[in-house]
């Protein structure tokens, strides 16, 4: 397997929420960008090829593109739970298979967000995995908050954020998002799905006007699949003062190759998705 059929690049993406980190809000952006394709070699496999994934702004550094979002819902506890597609059937190169794939807020969303850096394989990505979706804490957070107030395994409850305007830890500015390292959809799986979870005042505001951040966060809430689409590694929001020699304070950070993403900038990547093993 060649290096660009494990990590290809990206090859196309449309900017539709635009927004300044450390600012108030977030500006819808229409403009369309290059939408060339690049064909690559793919392993046999099922559901996988093109797709178009929403992700967290990539902004800097060797990544070849964002950081898929993870679409999520405030339930009726108070939990934070991730949402994950409805399992369909569809015709592909002559064989039926099963996708997880479904329309939300105008787009479709599908599991094939998630198919690259060998996530494909996990079973907690496959569409008939079942699980509750809830967001749970994450062992070893790098916030003083989440370890006094969770243990590893523990629901992430709305009521734990309520200080999201002001909450800072000494790096970047105060106020921009309080964060939560969390897993999704691990409980019975043999490998944890690493993600992040902010809850935002700029999130909170872009979705009034926004169809797509009205189906896919709640309350301000946003998350996304934490693996770094260049070499897999896991980046931190807001975890190492080194961040801010990168523009990256208030960002994203990897600090294998100092990729740098946005948070509260998205995008549409498209890409070519890694296909699940056969089944």
């Amino acid at each position: 397997m060649s290096a660009s059929d494990k990590y290809p690049s990206e090859s196309g993406r449309r900017r539709f929420v635009k927004g300044v980190v450390g600012g108030a809000a977030l500006a819808g952006v229409g403009a369309m960008g290059s939408a060339t394709v690049n064909t690559l070699t793919t392993a046999g496999g099922v559901g996988g090829g093109s797709t178009i994934a929403t992700t967290i702004a990539k902004t800097g550094g060797p990544a070849p593109r964002g950081l898929p979002q993870i679409p999520l819902q405030v339930n009726d506890d108070g939990f934070i739970e991730g949402i994950w597609p409805e399992t369909t059937t569809v015709t592909q190169e002559g064989q039926e298979i099963e996708v997880a794939q479904q329309d939300l807020g105008g787009k479709t969303y599908a599991g094939a967000w998630f198919q690259y850096c060998g996530v494909e394989s996990q079973e907690n990505v496959q569409p008939n995995f079942e699980s509750d979706n809830v967001f749970r804490s994450a062992s070893g957070p790098p916030y003083d908050w989440q370890s006094e107030t969770y243990s590893a395994g523990d629901k992430i409850h709305v009521d734990d954020f309520e200080d999201y305007t002001e909450w800072g830890n000494g790096i970047g500015s105060d106020g921009v998002g309080k964060p939560a390292s969390v897993t999704w959809r691990s409980e019975d799986a043999d490998t944890n799905l690493n993600a992040v979870v902010i809850r935002s005042p700029q999130i909170e505001e872009a979705a009034k006007n926004d169809e797509w951040l009205q189906a896919s966060t709640d309350q301000g809430f946003l998350a996304y699949l934490n693996v770094c689409t260049h070499f897999c590694c896991i980046p931190g929001y807001k975890v190492l003062g080194e961040s801010a020699r990168y523009d990256a304070a208030d960002g994203t950070y990897c600090v294998c190759h100092q990729s740098v993403y946005d948070p509260f900038t998205l995008e549409e990547s498209l890409f070519i998705a890694r296909p699940r093993p056969e089944e």
